[in-house]
């Protein structure tokens, strides 16, 4: 027996074809690229309103933690 029928399963009935008969990217223009932006166009308003929060909420924490770490000059006016 060659190396692909080393065992006998009964019951099991396995299809093959062979690299060579297979086609690799079969309809990426025509299918493929309208899928990949239909499925962005369905889950762009689920990710980037969260995204945009987040990084409003960051940069503005970012901000206000700037502003915090100066001093007042006005407050210290009297230490000279």
């Amino acid at each position: 027996k060659h190396f692909g029928n080393l065992a006998r399963v009964r019951h099991v009935i396995t299809y093959s074809l062979s690299p060579f008969e297979q086609r690799a990217f079969p309809n990426v223009l025509s299918h493929g690229l309208p899928n990949v932006g239909r499925r962005f166009t369905s889950q762009v308003l689920k990710v980037v309103p969260p995204l945009a929060t987040g990084y409003l909420i960051y940069s503005w924490g970012t901000q206000e933690f700037e502003r915090l770490k100066r001093k007042n000059a006005a407050g210290h006016e009297h230490e000279q």
